[in-house]
């Protein structure tokens, strides 16, 4: 029996590996013969580093970079076991959790610490880069990330712009003219579950503005930065990425990724299973378990159970999401591939309750599920 166990993390709980690794400890209550394997995803946002390294191996580089409001913060990226591929983490760099509630805005949010992560994975002679930029706390277009790399933003008297997303009004010409040239020689994949265009009703500033501080008077004037800063942007790089899928990722940090450093947007959930052999180690598995912290309608929308169920429905494998919780009507789900849904909840349970026993939640769970299942062929455990 060979089972494939690729779940999420469970935010704030644990991580996609310690997800994994409690799934497989309920299977093999059942049966320590059975062949189990862990292969811990992401979707692009906090975690991403974690998970790339807990699949394929690599080392984890420490390092202190420019946080969201300008102060140091202690950082990380991970080199991938082949030495030449890097994975940066937004999150890590600029991410929202760096922002205690009571100082999130927007306005002045800079992206200047991912372009510091980028410019030191660089400085080890990588080939390729992953980008994770899910979860940031920023607004700025990605003006703050590519001005780490050389780029400047200059106001009309020809001084440099402040940083964050406030300023972008201001905006006279870019000069691209230091970019590192290190960036063409490289081949650059963002990891990004969000398809939504830098402006308008569905773009960046009116759909994630408020999650990082906004109000509602800011997303207007976030807004028109935004276009203000497009239009500057295709006159200097000749490239009109606005209305492309994914632009408005991160706070415009996806428009930022394309037309500076001619990075391709792809699902996160689709780069970690390239890298991880996903497909070929589903195609001769019995049973797949996926899973995140709470599955809801949203799901459908790049997550990782969906982009791993989109695998094993193509060699016929039955896949589990099983998670945190479950809200709202997911039945979706079953046309794009998963076959049944679960909860590690066996009651009525408080959120504080279900964080604090978690793996051995998911212990139980994975046990009872793999049990029916065993029953479904006919096999006594």
């Amino acid at each position: 029996m060979k089972i494939v166990v690729a779940p999420d993390s469970f935010k704030g709980c644990l991580t996609a590996a310690e997800v994994a690794k409690a799934i497989k400890q309920g299977i093999q209550k059942i049966n320590r013969e059975f062949s189990v394997v862990l292969v811990p995803m992401a979707d692009g946002g906090e975690g991403t580093v974690d998970a790339f390294m807990a699949s394929v191996g690599g080392t984890l580089i420490s390092t202190t970079v420019t946080g969201p409001l300008g102060q140091p913060v202690p950082s990380s990226f991970g080199i991938l076991s082949d030495q030449e591929t890097a994975v940066v983490e937004m999150a890590a760099a600029s991410g929202l959790t760096l922002v205690p509630p009571d100082r999130r805005n927007p306005l002045q949010a800079t992206s200047f610490g991912t372009g510091e992560l980028i410019k030191e994975a660089l400085d080890r002679n990588i080939r390729k880069l992953i980008i994770g930029i899910g979860g940031s706390a920023t607004n700025d277009g990605g003006t703050g990330m590519a001005a780490a790399l050389g780029v400047k933003f200059l106001d009309p008297a020809g001084d440099e712009l402040p940083q964050g997303g406030g300023y972008l009004d201001q905006l006279h010409q870019i000069d691209v003219q230091g970019l590192d040239a290190r960036i063409k020689e490289i081949d650059i994949k963002v990891a990004c579950d969000v398809t939504n265009p830098l402006c308008g009703p569905d773009g960046a500033s009116a759909i994630y503005g408020l999650q990082k501080g906004a109000t509602p008077e800011m997303i207007p004037l976030l807004d028109r930065n935004l276009a203000h800063y497009a239009e500057i942007l295709a006159r200097t790089t000749g490239k009109n990425v606005k209305d492309l899928p994914g632009a408005g990722a991160a706070g415009g940090m996806g428009a930022a990724l394309m037309a500076f450093l001619n990075a391709k947007l792809q699902p996160g959930v689709d780069i970690i299973a390239e890298t991880a052999c996903l497909d070929h180690l589903i195609h001769n598995a019995d049973l797949v378990i996926t899973g995140e912290g709470r599955t809801d309608s949203q799901t459908v929308n790049g997550k990782v159970p969906t982009g791993v169920a989109r695998l094993a429905k193509r060699h016929g494998v039955p896949v589990v999401c099983l998670s945190g919780g479950l809200a709202g009507d997911v039945s979706a789900l079953y046309d794009h591939g998963i076959t049944s849904i679960f909860s590690i909840t066996e009651g009525p349970i408080s959120l504080a309750e279900a964080i604090r026993d978690a793996e051995p939640l998911l212990e139980k769970a994975a046990e009872r599920i793999v049990r029916v299942f065993l029953a479904g062929r006919g096999i006594r455990p």
